[in-house]
């Protein structure tokens, strides 16, 4: 089939951009022909947290990438919709993560679609989002309005879509692992590159750092008087996407600065591997969810984890097997972190997490989108 996928894409970074080309790569390898259009601009420097948009890294191979779409010009809006109508690809592969984008898909999606020919296919992020806005309701329903099937991550995300469209195929299919970062590094060598100490265990909270993902829960339930005086480090390895002083301050209030090692930058595709390679045990105690890259980063390098009871991370992280599913408070994630080096867990987890991951492949992911395609034909 010909398929457009319309969304962000290298040479922007991120977690989206990095599923966009991987998906893009696997659609190509089973033998469809698939261009991404993605952003010329993405976000008004106004409105990015972050110090820069962009990756540094190699551009993915066998992937066709063509910057197009301004997420600010309306008339550019017409222009890529226009582009894609006269192009009929089969299927206009749509990715959505937050409410401000919805004029500029949902116009360029209305217009492509208006041909008769191309489906519209969203994969969803979040439907509702994690920091909610004035208006985001009224931006969503306008874009859940131009698309005729979708794909979500977690059963949280295909609720939050029900109560926007109903009368659309919608297929609940996991995000696939993120195996793009390599393979395990020798863990001396690893620790060595990344100048840490080899007779600590280290927990690791990766990621963009915003308020949602509940590092300071983690910070106070690291403070418990049982993890102390333990040969026991927490690497916090991602950029501020906030303020990162209200953190600062809760490591100072509880005399922490030799435990938490930070590496407060975007972590680069070719370093990401480093971080799982010396990780005993990863933290995700975030206080609202839907699905996480990170989970499956963790299960592509072999990695238990800890994530919260919100969203989607439940479906994603089977208790007792993988990790730990706790409440999102700062007693209970201590404890399992208590319990994990206690009782040894790591050599159990790792292998649940090794059988976990074959649920988590990419060609799964493109099956759930064709099954999608299909059933828009017969609306």
């Amino acid at each position: 089939m010909r398929i457009i996928s319309l969304g962000p894409a290298y040479p922007y970074r991120g977690g989206p951009a990095t599923f966009n080309d991987r998906l893009a790569q696997q659609f190509s390898a089973e033998g469809h022909d698939i261009e991404i259009l993605t952003f010329r601009l993405q976000y008004p420097g106004l409105l990015f947290p972050g110090k820069t948009q962009y990756t540094d890294s190699p551009a993915p191979q066998d992937v066709k990438i063509t910057r197009k779409l301004n997420s600010i010009n309306p008339f550019n809006w017409i222009a890529t919709g226009l582009k894609i109508k006269n192009e009929k690809p089969d299927i206009l592969l749509i990715r959505y993560w937050l409410p401000f984008m919805g004029p500029c898909l949902g116009t360029v999606a209305r217009i492509a679609r208006s041909n008769r020919h191309t489906k519209v296919i969203c994969i969803f992020d979040n439907v509702v989002p994690h920091e909610k806005r004035l208006g985001d309701k009224f931006l969503t329903k306008y874009f859940t309005g131009s698309i005729d099937g979708a794909i979500v991550m977690s059963q949280t995300v295909l609720d939050d879509l029900k109560t926007f469209r109903k009368n659309i195929p919608v297929k609940l299919s996991p995000h696939p692992l993120f195996d793009n970062y390599g393979t395990l590094v020798p863990r001396e060598a690893a620790l060595s590159a990344l100048n840490l100490d080899a007779d600590n265990s280290y927990l690791l909270f990766f990621g963009f750092i915003r308020a949602y993902k509940g590092l300071d829960l983690l910070i106070e339930a690291f403070f418990d008087k049982r993890l102390r005086n333990r040969k026991l480090k927490l690497i916090i390895a991602g950029e501020f996407y906030e303020n990162d002083t209200p953190y600062r301050d809760l490591i100072k209030k509880y005399n922490l600065e030799n435990d938490i090692i930070f590496f407060d930058h975007f972590i680069k595709d070719n370093e990401v591997s480093l971080f799982f390679s010396v990780a005993d045990l990863v933290v995700q105690p975030y206080k609202t969810a839907t699905q996480s890259g990170v989970t499956q980063i963790a299960f592509h390098f072999e990695k238990p984890m800890l994530v919260t009871d919100v969203g989607g991370l439940r479906e994603i992280v089977p208790d007792g097997k993988c990790g730990y599913v706790v409440k999102p408070e700062s007693i209970y994630i201590a404890e399992a972190i208590i319990d994990y080096f206690d009782n040894n867990r790591q050599a159990l987890f790792t292998e649940g997490v090794k059988q976990e991951k074959e649920k988590f492949s990419w060609d799964k992911m493109t099956a759930s989108i064709i099954e999608v395609f299909r059933y828009s034909l017969y609306p």
